[in-house]
């Protein structure tokens, strides 16, 4: 867009400049340059108006970032609009210098928004944003928001229409009115008594002393320019979302604690089946009250499905021992044992935690998951060096996992050379306990050349080895040639969860490398570094610095233990 434009207008958060991603930094930055645009084409449309009539309203015409003095009264008289225009431009300038400090007020009120949305937003299941004039802008971007961050289909619309379209829903209606006059505002006032009369929520975002008797709740921001206060309207509404979304995923924390209690209980596999429900009733007990009272209460109303909400009710009554085992079969068609109810009991909250779940941090349903979150992320694994130089040796792109991606991506700065590569094709079923599967190879490539492989025979070779070992796996790894002394890195190439061939890639590895660098390493391959604290902190302290003082290699191949043990022996 930037080589095809005539003319660029770049913003900035004070990071980075933005290159077409709708962020919310970008619409705070993109607001004030249409303001400067605005004003900018407003001057020279008024210099050329005043060339064209005559010197009298002529003068030098300034870049709207030096604005001119407020002109006087007399100023006005005598030049009329010119004047106008100009007084307009300097408040409107003025405005924009002062909305950073207006903004910083609105993210110091971030307890009192998060008091209104954790008031009102859990419970509601529908929402709507709302406003009139500019506000109505401000709608449109927080209705993006507020789904992005609470995963909610949300109507848009303006002030005056809601009462005419969907109020039979009975939604939270968060209305936009910051800035408002006062007719307006008394407008927007009668529209909130409709809204309460149809037993909807309302909570208003409006400017610092504004009045609305029939809002639930008021989220109040600075006074600045009228024409300047839907930006305040948009972060009030975003800090809005996102604490509705952390309240909405607060109430999957006790439902967390159970699953956790089950799977603590299942896993320690102490005493017959027939104590299981023992065990687990007295661990859940307060978990499931709390579940039970919020339902009372309709706390689940907003994101719970009735379907799951009744099942995981009634599996938490048989779970804690309240109701006897033999009625189970009526309510849910199997016969109640204490296995089949721990086992419905872990898939119902495992629905009911996932409907209620909300990552805020790592939001899932959006564009902006897929075009920037991952892309970004999955091009920059791409470009990684062992990535580059799998790809290069003819492996498809496709057939390399996420996993497969981040462990080369990992071991990237732990190797100096690729010097080449072997591929292979694998037929048959890997990690039988028969030696069906077999390894041919496809295609060599540099050092490889030369060298003879055993699966080069008409019908290659049993699948057996390091080989073997990396494709049952099925992840990157890293080995050591017992009598050739060859380094190399084993990559699977999997297919709809199935390994179907292996690249072989001939790896110069550097000799050291700093503690640091060498942890981030271990912490991406096969999780050695957790593995070797472990084991090193069984009779003694673990510092990183000491991995500095190893060889790559041998912290990359050598079992764990023996690297432990030689630790210790220092």
């Amino acid at each position: 867009l930037v080589e095809k434009a005539d003319g660029v207008l770049y913003t900035s958060d004070g990071r980075d400049v933005e290159m077409s991603v709708a962020s919310t930094k970008a619409f705070y930055a993109q607001v004030a340059a249409g303001f400067l645009l605005s004003l900018a084409i407003a001057r020279e449309i008024r210099a050329g108006q005043s060339a064209a009539n005559g010197p009298a309203g002529g003068g030098q015409v300034r870049p709207p970032s030096a604005p001119a003095s407020r002109p006087s009264a007399t100023e006005e008289r005598r030049f009329g609009n010119d004047a106008a225009a100009a007084r307009l431009e300097h408040d409107l300038l003025a405005g924009l210098r002062d909305l950073p400090s207006a903004l910083e007020e609105v993210l110091a009120a971030r307890p009192e928004i998060a008091a209104a949305a954790w008031a009102h937003a859990p419970s509601r299941r529908h929402w709507a944003v709302v406003g009139n004039g500019q506000n109505r802008l401000t709608a449109s971007e927080l209705r993006i928001k507020l789904s992005e961050l609470a995963y909610k289909s949300i109507a848009c619309d303006a002030t005056e229409d809601k009462k005419h379209i969907d109020l039979s829903s009975e939604p939270l209606i968060l209305v936009c009115a910051a800035g408002l006059p006062p007719a307006a505002a008394a407008d927007v006032g009668k529209e909130l008594a409709i809204y309460r009369a149809h037993k909807a929520a309302p909570v208003v975002i409006a400017t610092r002393g504004t009045p609305f008797p029939a809002a639930l709740a008021t989220i109040e921001v600075p006074p600045v320019h009228p024409q300047l206060a839907f930006v305040l309207s948009a972060m009030a509404g975003h800090l809005f979302g996102y604490e509705a979304a952390l309240a909405i995923d607060a109430q999957a924390r006790g439902l967390r604690e159970i699953r956790a209690a089950v799977e603590d209980v299942v896993g320690d596999g102490d005493g017959p089946p027939e104590h299981l429900l023992i065990r687990l009733a007295p661990r859940m007990a307060l978990g499931a009250r709390t579940f039970q009272d919020g339902l009372r209460q309709g706390a689940y109303n907003g994101s719970l499905e009735a379907g799951t909400a009744v099942e995981l009710a009634s599996v938490l009554r048989y779970a804690t021992r309240a109701l006897p085992l033999e009625l189970y079969e009526l309510d849910h068609g199997r016969v109640g044992t204490p296995g089949v109810v721990v086992e419905d009991l872990a898939a119902a909250l495992t629905r009911a935690i996932d409907e209620l779940t909300r990552p805020v941090d790592a939001i899932r349903h959006q564009a902006k998951t897929v075009t920037v979150g991952i892309s970004r992320s999955e091009e920059e694994l791409f470009r990684s060096s062992l990535v580059v130089a799998v790809l290069g040796a003819g492996a498809p792109r496709e057939r390399l996992t996420y996993r497969v991606l981040r462990t080369l991506g990992a071991l990237g700065p732990a190797v100096d050379e690729v010097a080449g590569f072997t591929r292979y094709r694998i037929d048959g079923p890997v990690g039988a306990a028969t030696e069906a599967a077999r390894i041919s190879v496809l295609a060599k490539g540099g050092v490889a050349t030369g060298l003879r492989s055993r699966a080069e025979g008409e019908g290659g070779d049993v699948l057996r080895g390091t080989k073997h070992r990396a494709a049952t796996l099925q992840e990157v790894t890293v080995a050591k040639g017992g009598t050739d002394g060859r380094t190399v890195v084993l990559i699977p190439e999997i297919s709809r969860g199935v390994v179907v061939g292996l690249t072989l890639l001939h790896a110069r590895f550097a000799d050291r490398l700093r503690g640091d660098a060498m942890r981030a390493v271990l912490e991406g391959y096969q999780a050695r570094y957790g593995a070797l604290v472990d084991a090193v902190t069984e009779t003694a302290s673990f510092s990183d610095e000491r991995l500095g003082d190893l060889a790559v290699i041998d912290l990359l191949t050598s079992p764990v233990h023996v690297l432990a043990e030689a630790w210790r022996g220092e």
